[in-house]
C-alpha cells in the first residue's frame, strides 16, 4: 500500500539520497543546466526551487537555511547575487525539464534539467573566448622564440666544426 509515499527514493539510502540532491542542486546552479535522468531530475527539482525561492530575498536567516544545503560558498553567493534576484518576478517554475531520449546502457530516460532563463552560449560568447585566447598567444610564442635562438647557437657551433674539415 502506497500510504502517502510523497518522495522517490531512488533505490538508495537517506543519507545517499540527500548527498545526491545536495551535489546535484550545487551543480544545477553552478552551471545552471545539467544532464541527468528523469528520476533524479523530478527530485531535484523540488530542492532547487525550493532553494531559488529562499535565494530571492537575502537575509541572514535564508543564507543560513540555505547554506544547510549548498555547502559551496561560492555557490551559495551566487545563488543569492545573481539567481535569486534574475527570479524576482516569478512565482515559481523556475527550472525545466527537456527530454533527451533514452540511455544506452539501461534505457534510462535522459533529461536536462535547467534554469528557465538559461541560455546557450551565443556567437558573442565565443568571439569573446577568440579574444581571450588572442590575447594569450604571444606568451605562448615566446617559447618558440627560445627554441629558435638555441637553434641559432647550435648552427654558430656548428658552422666552425664545418670549416675545420
Amino acid at each position: 500500500m502506497r500510504n502517502k509515499t510523497g518522495f522517490n527514493p531512488l533505490s538508495r539510502t537517506a543519507a545517499h539520497q540527500r548527498a545526491m540532491a545536495r551535489n546535484m542542486v550545487t551543480s544545477l546552479f553552478r552551471f545552471e543546466r545539467i544532464t541527468t535522468t528523469q528520476a533524479k531530475a523530478k527530485e531535484v527539482r523540488k530542492a532547487a526551487e525550493k532553494l531559488i525561492t529562499r535565494g530571492k530575498v537575502d537575509s541572514v536567516h535564508n543564507r543560513r537555511t540555505a547554506a544547510k544545503f549548498i555547502q559551496d560558498e561560492k555557490i551559495l553567493n551566487k545563488l543569492f547575487t545573481e539567481i535569486g534576484p534574475r527570479m524576482k518576478d516569478r512565482n515559481g517554475g523556475y527550472t525545466r525539464i527537456l527530454k533527451l531520449g533514452f540511455r544506452q546502457g539501461d534505457a534510462a530516460d535522459v533529461v536536462i534539467l535547467e534554469l528557465v532563463d538559461y541560455k546557450l552560449p551565443s556567437q558573442d560568447d565565443a568571439s569573446a573566448k577568440d579574444k581571450k585566447a588572442e590575447t594569450k598567444k604571444p606568451a605562448a610564442k615566446k617559447a618558440p622564440a627560445k627554441k629558435a635562438a638555441s637553434k641559432a647557437k647550435s648552427a654558430e657551433k656548428a658552422a666552425p666544426a664545418e670549416e675545420a674539415k
